[in-house]
């Protein structure tokens, strides 16, 4: 005897039993006495025990071992299916008749009547197990494929988070060591911002998502730390219009605009370089504007993506439905734009 532990589609075969039983019930509702009615329920769950256990057979055991190459033994066990879906389903009604648990409700009934409707209710049951079954396995399959999918999508995004945040670690201690460097006394303001940035990458950063006031704090941090390396020609705004500060936002996933308006435009920028920044949140709509100074006119063709702004893209794709960022790159100015429907969130 298999042990229920090893029983293939348990919950398959469970449904479909209670299905069948219900639609007996519903069809012998009307037109019987209780006893005529209660006596028709045992006999079809009789023959639906025996039903149950030739489809759960046939469909669960015996057919993933035919093949060609066993040609002989798959015909030899095809017929025996066919005997037992007819011959054997009749003595299967005498074995209960014999212990009287089926009873003859109408015994006028002639045996070839009897027989041809018990053949055809047993290859009706095979009709219905069979597209129970392949309807359940589909909606099995459906699903698996669906946690697959989010699995590989979370798996992504890690790592993507994890090329994102030492980038930017690697980038903030260069600029503490330029100031390190030069025997500056802004040095220990630099490395206690750091340490506060460092301190949300540790505790925060790993959650799917934080409050936006938590991360305006890591980028006026951010923000700060930058500008100590330059002198009073940088000219920094960053101004913000948020109705609620606790909705939600995927940890540092502004960061990398920032960062970009910093290390690939102030940083570049001889003559009066200014970065400004413009966050706004209202009715679960984000918008995010970073404009910054570049070195140089603006060239010909697409502006190639950094990888900070490159994963960005990326992660934006994992995390939401609805949402544009665009780049765009003038005469001495670059400028980007991000918009996001936060409730469109995956």
């Amino acid at each position: 005897m298999r042990k229920l532990s090893k029983i293939k589609n348990p919950r398959l075969y469970l449904w479909t039993s209670i299905v069948a039983v219900v639609i007996s019930l519903l069809t012998t509702a009307s037109g019987h006495s209780d006893r005529s009615y209660w006596l028709r329920i045992v006999d079809d769950t009789w023959k639906l025990i025996y039903l149950l256990v030739i489809n759960y057979s046939l469909f669960e055991i015996t057919l993933p071992k035919l093949g060609w190459d066993r040609l002989g033994s798959s015909i030899l066990r095809i017929l025996a299916y066919i005997f037992l879906y007819s011959g054997g389903f009749m003595l299967w009604r005498h074995i209960g008749m014999a212990i009287h648990v089926y009873i003859v409700l109408d015994p006028s009934n002639s045996t070839s009547d009897v027989a041809a409707n018990m053949v055809g209710d047993a290859f009706g049951s095979l009709i219905y197990f069979w597209i129970a079954r392949h309807i359940y396995i589909y909606i099995r399959l459906k699903r698996s494929a669906q946690r697959l999918l989010i699995e590989k999508q979370a798996a992504e995004l890690n790592f993507l988070k994890s090329q994102t945040n030492p980038h930017f670690l690697f980038n903030t201690l260069n600029n503490i060591y330029a100031l390190a460097r030069d025997k500056s006394d802004l040095a220990p303001e630099s490395i206690m911002r750091l340490s506060k940035i460092l301190r949300y990458m540790l505790y925060e950063a790993g959650s799917p998502y934080t409050a936006i006031e938590q991360d305006l704090k890591i980028i006026g941090d951010y923000i700060a730390l930058e500008t100590l390396r330059y002198d009073d020609t940088l000219r920094v705004n960053f101004n913000y219009d948020i109705e609620d500060m606790k909705q939600s936002l995927p940890p540092l996933l502004l960061m990398p605009l920032v960062e970009n308006a910093f290390k690939h435009g102030a940083s570049e920028t001889r003559n009066r370089p200014f970065v400004d920044i413009h966050l706004s949140v209202k009715n679960r709509h984000l918008l995010f504007i970073v404009k910054n100074s570049t070195g140089e006119a603006a060239g010909e063709g697409a502006e190639k993506e950094n990888i900070g702004l490159s994963n960005l893209r990326r992660q934006l794709e994992l995390q939401y439905t609805d949402y544009d960022l665009s780049l765009q790159k003038d005469a001495f100015l670059f400028t980007a734009t991000l918009n996001i429907n936060l409730a469109s969130h995956v």
